[in-house]
């Protein structure tokens, strides 16, 4: 005879429970990458922004030489790694973008056949 007071132990609502708090949990690590990523940028706007002012005023020489942007230049080398770290390296191609080459490379080579 079942037990109306107790509720039976269901392992598929655990089970669903778990795999959406995982799934929180790492939505919630991307946004706080995604975050950071986006303060970076700020910060290396801004920043450079008033570097270039600064040097520009209080210069004598040309505004046009590597002196004047080398901050930017190299901060900006550091800030394309931090993006690839955050967004990866699939932005640039995407993910099937190997098998879209390979099709359309091979599309083309049979048109060139006919």
């Amino acid at each position: 005879m079942e037990n109306k007071h107790f509720k039976s132990y269901n392992d598929d609502d655990a089970q669903q429970r778990y795999l959406r708090e995982e799934s929180y949990r790492r939505a919630n690590k991307k946004l706080d990458k995604l975050k950071g990523f986006y303060w970076h940028l700020a910060s290396y706007v801004v920043v450079n922004i008033f570097l270039i002012i600064v040097i520009t005023v209080n210069s004598s020489r040309s505004v046009w030489n590597f002196g004047t942007f080398a901050t930017a230049f190299f901060w900006g080398i550091g800030l394309f790694f931090h993006f690839l770290g955050v967004f990866g390296a699939d932005f640039f191609f995407g993910k099937n973008w190997e098998e879209r080459k390979i099709k359309e490379i091979m599309d083309k080579d049979e048109q060139g056949w006919e």
